[in-house]
């Protein structure tokens, strides 16, 4: 696969990153990952706009309008045989003396990866309960960025692809899975964590949000046990590449997974829209 680098599209091993780039040496930078339907850049609207603000709050002078990115999604899916693709876009700080400084960064090194889309999920996830605590974020909201440790010790501690880790915060509430937002259903109320378990506010995640709010389902957001979670009907992840998937169970409670009649109606809205939708509040 080529990859996109401050304008150019180059070969992978083509490609350099400098050993100063402070993105590197002291992870300052953000990504997005989103997909695209038949060439269309999935909600990439609401992609930039988390991207561009956690920008601002790492002090990297730089945003990146719709049309541009799209142009740039475009040119590097037909460099790469126009198939649609899994995509990462990636700023990081740039160059910089070793040390800390508090001065702004002008001059980041922005790319864009495209993968191979992975199969897709038709039989759902068993989800399990991780040891390892949600860790707090750097800032208010936490930010996509290049501080990945705490998901990559949770992925270590489930291996396996077909179960989903689902963190607690160190106080216990229900936070989020290893890389998705949890959802779950009981007696028509949707419920998922609110943002200050130091979740990640996952594009996704405000889809789901809002199509459930046109769908006959109240929605409470707040801080949960895990009791309440398994007392649920229905339980569901999400994230953009691999959407809304259902989970079928936690550890030795059951749940309706593929059946479930909630989970089956909004993953049905949201693939109504994904070849069109560049903005959740365009619908």
């Amino acid at each position: 696969m080529k990859i996109w680098i401050n304008g150019s599209i180059l070969s992978a091993e083509e490609a350099k990153i400098s050993p100063f780039d402070h993105g590197y040496l002291y992870g300052l930078g953000v990504f997005e990952t989103f997909r695209t339907y038949g060439g269309h850049p999935f909600l990439l609207g609401d992609h930039l706009d988390r991207l561009n603000e956690a920008l601002k709050e790492m002090g990297i002078n730089y945003s990146l309008g719709e049309s541009e990115a799209a142009g740039i999604v475009q040119k590097l899916q037909q460099a790469n045989g126009g198939s649609d693709g899994y995509y990462r876009l990636n700023v990081s700080a740039g160059i910089r003396d070793v040390g800390l400084f508090p001065e702004p960064y002008d001059n980041p090194v922005v790319m864009l990866i495209q993968k191979e889309l992975p199969p897709q999920n038709t039989g759902g996830k068993a989800g399990q309960w991780l040891s390892i605590p949600r860790n707090t974020p750097e800032t208010k909201i936490r930010l996509k960025s290049h501080h990945y440790l705490n998901n990559i010790a949770a992925r270590r501690e489930v291996t396996k692809a077909a179960t989903e880790g689902i963190f607690l915060t160190a106080d216990g509430f229900v936070a989020e899975g290893v890389s998705s937002n949890i959802f779950w259903i009981e007696k028509r109320t949707l419920y998922t964590p609110a943002l200050s378990t130091g979740i990640l506010p996952g594009v996704t995640r405000k889809m789901v949000l809002a199509l459930a709010g046109e769908s006959d389902l109240h929605v409470s957001i707040g801080n949960f046990k895990k009791e309440a979670v398994l007392q649920a009907e229905e339980v569901f992840i999400t994230n953009s590449i691999q959407e809304i998937v259902p989970i079928h169970s936690i550890e030795d409670t059951h749940f309706s997974g593929t059946e479930g009649k909630w989970t089956r109606h909004l993953l049905q809205k949201y693939q109504q829209s994904t070849r069109s939708l560049m903005r959740i509040e365009d619908r």
